[in-house]
């Protein structure tokens, strides 16, 4: 049952995904509202389970709340790829620059650079072909 659930909604999602790739303006307008929507609906959720107090009460105290909270985004690692971002990590880790930093030299030197890699991969991709061939042959 969970199963076929979750198969309908993986579907589901893609069709929608996909009709609203083609309406980026729409689909960001959506987006925004259904993310704002949500995190009101956690906040308010959160109010409503401090109010009945108890243990309940305790958890959801704005400073006790932060510190589990920051436990948790710690724990699954979603603390730093949340507030900062995977892209502007890793760039700081590889010492890269900015886009808007980068010389148009720079860029140029890297389009040559991703252009190469294109052409390598290509030809990999060629002679692989060319062995398979060489196998179904055999």
């Amino acid at each position: 049952m969970f199963k076929s659930l979750l198969n309908f909604f993986d579907k589901f999602e893609d069709k929608v995904r996909g009709r609203l790739s083609h309406l980026p303006i729409l689909y960001s307008i959506i987006g925004g509202v259904a993310v704002v929507l949500f995190w009101r609906g956690v906040w308010h959720t959160a109010d409503i389970l401090q109010a009945k107090g108890g243990i309940l009460g305790f958890v959801f105290y704005e400073p006790i709340n932060m510190i589990i909270i920051v436990f948790v985004l710690l724990a699954t690692g979603l603390m730093v790829s949340v507030f900062i971002g995977d892209t502007v990590l890793m760039s700081g880790l590889k010492h890269q620059k900015k886009i808007g930093d980068k010389t148009e030299k720079e860029i140029e030197e890297e389009e040559i650079q991703l252009e190469s890699i294109k052409a390598t991969v290509r030809e990999i991709k060629k002679e692989v072909d060319e062995i398979k061939e060489a196998i179904e042959k055999k």
